[in-house]
């Protein structure tokens, strides 16, 4: 996954709209966010992530958190994401539930969450749908996509520790090895199974039972 441009609006720490265009960094698809403390940088891994997948980067922040204290009470909160995978561009727009002023009279409402992909041929436009989707493209789930393909702030460390059955299965899905699996377990059964049928006949000519000794009788004329 390539991404391409990412909008944020009254989100986490921004209280304005904030536009990032990752086509001015090149072509090389590593790259490094620095900035002092409280800077933003976290904010950007959770935008990011938060347009995927519908939660933030970090297991401790809420969808709910999400919005800017900082934003006026009339702002939209949304994130809005540009990336390419395999040759395809892809569009995704997440907003988290917040409260928000009413556009007539005065107090809150609550805007409900609010999701958006547009693929090749189509628009999908229900939360869970687009989350489906997105892990359906990837090949990633949301815990295997912060272990690896953004490292904030050392979360690189849960991949390094992490048993060897999840480290299989996120190069798994990464590889797009799932078939190849699926023969290992196939040749694996059908060799069970020819081991067992070996057995049962073994144990048959040993007994000898009628059809072999007949066959026996046969081979030996």
């Amino acid at each position: 996954m390539k991404p391409v441009k990412l909008i944020m609006s009254a989100f986490g720490c921004y209280a304005e709209k904030q536009e990032l265009d990752f086509t001015l960094l090149g072509d090389e698809g590593i790259y490094l966010i620095t900035g002092e403390t409280s800077a933003g940088k976290t904010t950007i891994f959770d935008a990011i992530t938060f347009a995927l997948y519908g939660e933030a980067s970090g297991d401790a922040r809420e969808p709910v958190m999400l919005r800017s204290k900082y934003a006026e009470p009339s702002a939209e909160t949304y994130v809005e994401f540009y990336f390419t995978y395999h040759g395809k561009d892809y569009r995704v727009k997440l907003s988290p539930t917040y409260e928000r002023a009413k556009q007539r009279g005065e107090g809150t409402t609550t805007q409900q969450t609010e999701a958006e992909l547009d693929l090749a041929d189509r628009t999908i436009g229900r939360l869970t749908e687009v989350n489906k989707k997105i892990v359906e493209i990837l090949g990633l789930t949301r815990d295997q996509f912060v272990q690896i393909a953004m490292i904030a702030q050392g979360e690189f460390r849960k991949v390094l520790f992490a048993s060897t059955e999840e480290r299989m299965e996120i190069f798994r899905r990464i590889f797009s090895t799932d078939n190849y699996k699926k023969f290992q377990e196939r040749v694996k059964r059908d060799t069970s199974s020819l081991l067992s049928d070996i057995k049962e006949q073994r144990g048959r000519y040993i007994s000898g039972e009628p059809s072999y000794r007949n066959h026996l009788a046969y081979f030996g004329t």
